[in-house]
């Protein structure tokens, strides 16, 4: 029985090793924005949909406007985060091979999948 190895978590040269890290470091940028973009676009949304209620704003169709805008610009984020990343990790390992699995990336598509699932819960609750 032969075990086949495992590719390693970085690549051993270590400037590529530094490439892969720093572009792990940009993602978490990414999903930091992204994530303040969603909190923000939520919690404006949750603000202004009770100002409507009260009849506080002139147009009670805002809120909806707003925070989907917000959302959507969040997911986006996130979205072209992960794709720069794929670019990034994919052209490091064209020199050696080592293993895409990152923390980070599973994390960053768990958001765009989160931040499209609260436009579309935005949206579903609003019609």
């Amino acid at each position: 029985m032969t075990d086949k190895p495992s590719r390693p978590m970085l690549p051993s040269d270590l400037g590529a090793t530094r490439t892969v890290l720093a572009a792990d470091r940009t993602l978490m940028a990414w999903l930091r924005t992204s994530l303040s973009m969603l909190s923000f676009g939520f919690t404006i949304y949750k603000f202004l949909e009770t100002a409507a209620k009260a009849g506080a704003l002139a147009r009670p169709e805002s809120p909806q406007k707003v925070g989907l805008f917000l959302v959507a610009m969040g997911t986006g984020a996130m979205v072209l985060g992960v794709i720069d990343y794929w670019v990034t990790v994919r052209h490091v390992r064209k020199t050696e091979a080592f293993r895409l699995g990152r923390s980070v990336l599973a994390m960053s598509l768990l958001m765009a999948s989160a931040g499209v699932l609260l436009f579309v819960l935005i949206i579903r609750r609003a019609v």
